[in-house]
């Protein structure tokens, strides 16, 4: 790494201010308060390339690799670059790279836990991120761009992504793609009037709402009506809020959740055109106890379009979960 990039080095035991800040409340979500690789609570260490939080032993395989494949620092003990902190937070944490690096993973191919041998831990670190066995073989990224943004994890949605843009190429278009979202149906939804519901879906991203119809008293609706919204170049969460309907005074809220388009996006941009690939599953966006997944999402190409199968438990609400069904479209 240049001197330049290690000219204003950060310390995590000091006072975080700044990026040191965004790095520390990357650090406090559930998914990186374990190891990305075992699941071995409280990680101290992480690579700063791969974007990823990890314990003592699977830090030890890490530095092992060599800095090229995955760049080792204590996150109390190390000096950590500006370009490191942007890195780190430009992947997003365990989940968003365990979408990537884990997407193809073999259900007979279990992950190491914090207790397992060294020699297994080792086997699976090389090849999830050595060999990157678990990637589609046309997105396994070289080895020697460990610390070179154009190649690494984060570039695979580069132009497309909600933070940041500084190797994109110029594009002015105010949309990058487009998001048919089927509302399939609602479950256990909450009593907002004597005995029932008339529910109906909104959602919002960025500007823009789109709305189903209403169902009369019913807590269990069956919708199946496609909604479709524009993808902002510097898109957000996807907001979704259900409503009773009343027709003397304001509709009373039913719970909301908010999905995060970035594993969907990401793979999606990755793959390219889907038509010319066979059904096969691309992506994951993993349930955390900071999301409403009531499962691991997944993001698959069926029938020469990209998907995504959601079910949302819904929050600040006593009861409810709703299903959704995504296709992405990209603006050429």
């Amino acid at each position: 790494m240049s001197a330049a990039n290690r000219s204003q080095p950060i310390k995590l035991n000091r006072p975080v201010v700044g990026k040191a800040r965004k790095l520390k409340d990357l650090m406090l979500k559930s998914d990186n308060r374990v190891c990305a690789d075992c699941s071995a609570p409280d990680p101290k260490w992480a690579s700063s390339n791969i974007g990823v939080f990890l314990c003592l032993k699977c830090g030890d395989v890490h530095r092992a690799l060599g800095q090229d494949i995955s760049n080792v620092l204590s996150l109390t003990l190390d000096d950590w670059s500006d370009s490191d902190i942007d890195s780190m937070i430009e992947v997003g944490g365990n989940s968003y790279a365990n979408s990537i690096y884990e997407a193809f993973l073999p259900k007979d191919h279990p992950k190491p836990k914090p207790d397992s041998p060294m020699e297994y831990r080792t086997k699976f670190i090389r090849a999830k991120y050595e060999t990157q066995d678990f990637l589609k073989p046309s997105l396994r990224i070289s080895s020697k761009a460990g610390l070179e943004s154009t190649n690494s994890l984060n570039s695979v949605d580069n132009s497309f992504s909600s933070t940041s843009r500084k190797h994109a190429p110029e594009d002015t278009r105010e949309f990058v793609g487009q998001l048919n979202i089927t509302v399939v149906k609602g479950s256990g939804l909450a009593v907002r009037d004597m005995l029932t519901s008339d529910p109906y879906v909104v959602l919002s991203l960025g500007e823009q709402k789109a709305q189903t119809t209403v169902k009369a008293s019913d807590l269990n609706p069956v919708w199946n009506e496609v909604l479709n919204l524009s993808v902002p170049r510097n898109y957000g969460p996807l907001k979704l809020e259900v409503y009773d309907h009343d027709t003397f005074s304001a509709d009373d809220i039913m719970g909301e959740a908010e999905i995060d388009l970035k594993p969907m996006i990401t793979a999606a941009m990755a793959f390219g055109d889907p038509s010319r690939h066979a059904d096969m599953q691309i992506g994951r966006w993993f349930m955390t106890r900071d999301n409403c997944l009531l499962s691991d999402s997944i993001v698959n190409i069926s029938s020469g379009k990209v998907k995504q199968e959601v079910y949302l438990k819904l929050q600040n609400v006593e009861s409810g979960e709703m299903e959704l069904e995504l296709e992405w479209a990209r603006l050429d």
